[in-house]
């Protein structure tokens, strides 16, 4: 494609906002609209011709910062223009943490753009324009804004700008009072004006269409089927159109989750599976998009010690059963997502080793669980209760672990409440759905279960099972 520039590999709604001079500006994007892509290329662009001015992107996880980071690293190498990368270690005020941020550096210009999780610990003192990648889903918003909003107006350290990327996540945190005074419901007067522009999955969709991307679908065709599939579908209006509903937050924040973290955790495997210890596993099924996690977790006076956090990217059923078997086996409940996919999974296993339903007088291993929103209700509000105060349940020190646990998030719609999470390059919350899980079948201890002897299946039962 001779002539092709870069800036023509963004759609028409991303160019238009990537190439806005507003000094202010809050893009309001449905999900799968190249958010980052678009931030990316911006902060890229300014590195690029402006000397010595530089970018922080912060996100709501370390490892979404970096990403962003490394689209806009794209972004200058397609220019042809030589970058540095590094990593630096920042220590943050107040505190004695140290933060790590990566940074590239523009040869031809010396400025830098940076990527850091986005803590109001972090961002205080740095002094550069700034991206808020998915700013509603942040902790602590108002203290992160807090932080920031000094160095952003402060005139004697240059002119510097603000752009704000996110889907909504709810009424009643700062994201939602900076669309709504300037977007919604615009307050005369205010000295700072924000550029709010609002994208939906429908306006996206036409673009798509017209750029031949949809593979043969047309717009309306592919917005029905990401309704279709979504979990919940009720989610669609926020997710998809823009709409906030009424609250949202997170379900365990990132510093109730420090709480519990405790090298006496692992999530490698740390125990013997013929010991007999109490042994409790939850096991969320994945198949394609989805991984399969199964979280193990030992009784141990009244806290919850984890033993093993086993992650299945990819593996066919089959594959799974044989090695998720030895698991099932040890515990004395196992509890499985019996939902969509994982019905089929949920049956095997349960015909190897018994399906534990009282109701049904059946006292076997495997709890088959259907996530109705009573479900999840229940089964996350137990989650939450062990990291509250005292802290009853230890988990391993990991940042795949600690990120997948802050994707979950409870939503408050009238008197409905459901959960939701992210789905993301490391999965949907998995680990998350996986542990709470676990917590459930522990909490049905005490009950009867019945022996069952581990042995290999046979080639018949093997049949029966994908019968």
């Amino acid at each position: 494609m001779a002539g092709l520039r870069p800036v023509d590999l963004l759609l028409p709604f991303q160019r238009k906002f990537a190439l806005n001079r507003a000094r202010f500006s809050i893009a309001l994007w449905s999900r799968q609209t190249g958010k980052g892509f678009m931030s990316s290329y911006r902060a890229a662009v300014s590195a690029l011709t402006e000397p010595k001015h530089n970018w922080i992107i912060a996100a709501p996880t370390e490892r979404q910062a970096f990403e962003t980071l490394e689209k806009a690293k794209d972004w200058v190498r397609a220019a042809h223009v030589s970058v540095a990368e590094n990593e630096e270690e920042i220590k943050a005020l107040d505190s004695e943490d140290r933060i790590k941020a990566k940074v590239i550096e523009i040869g031809s210009t010396g400025s830098r753009i940076f990527a850091l999780p986005g803590r109001p610990t972090s961002l205080r003192g740095f002094s550069g324009s700034l991206i808020l990648d998915e700013f509603a889903f942040f902790d602590n918003q108002r203290e992160v804004w807090k932080a920031v909003y000094p160095v952003i107006t402060n005139p004697m350290s240059g002119i510097k700008s603000v752009t704000i990327t996110s889907t909504p996540a709810g009424r009643g945190d700062k994201f939602f009072q900076l669309c709504d005074e300037n977007f919604f419901h615009p307050v005369e007067g205010r000295r700072i004006k924000w550029l709010v522009d609002k994208v939906t999955i429908h306006e996206a969709a036409r673009e798509w269409e017209a750029a031949g991307k949809l593979d043969g679908m047309s717009a309306a065709e592919y917005v029905e089927d990401i309704r279709a599939g979504l979990d919940e579908p009720e989610d669609f209006p926020q997710e998809y159109e823009c709409e906030f509903v009424d609250a949202d937050s997170v379900l365990l924040p990132y510093d109730l989750i420090a709480t519990a973290e405790s090298t006496e955790a692992s999530a490698a495997l740390s125990v013997d599976l013929g010991s007999g210890r109490p042994l409790y596993c939850g096991i969320d099924f994945g198949r394609f998009h989805d991984l399969t996690v199964c979280w193990t977790v030992e009784k141990v006076s009244d806290l919850l010690v984890t033993r093993e956090v086993l992650v299945l990217p990819h593996v066919d059923t089959e594959a799974q059963v044989e090695l998720l078997s030895s698991r099932i086996a040890a515990s004395r409940r196992t509890c499985l997502d019996y939902t969509g996919p994982g019905i089929g999974f949920g049956d095997m296993v349960a015909r190897r080793f018994g399906e534990y339903a009282p109701s049904k007088h059946l006292f076997g291993r495997a709890e088959l669980c259907t996530f109705s929103a009573p479900f999840k209700c229940e089964m996350f509000s137990r989650l939450r209760q062990l990291f509250n105060s005292p802290v009853n349940i230890r988990i391993p020190v990991s940042q795949a672990i600690r990120d997948d646990l802050h994707e979950m998030r409870q939503i408050v719609n009238g008197d409905r409440t459901t959960y939701r999470s992210r789905r993301t390059a490391e999965g949907h919350a998995d680990r998350c759905t996986a542990l709470a899980l676990a917590v459930r079948a522990a909490g049905t201890a005490g009950e009867y279960v019945p022996p069952v002897v581990s042995r290999r299946v046979t080639p018949l039962e093997a049949r029966r099972f994908d019968a």
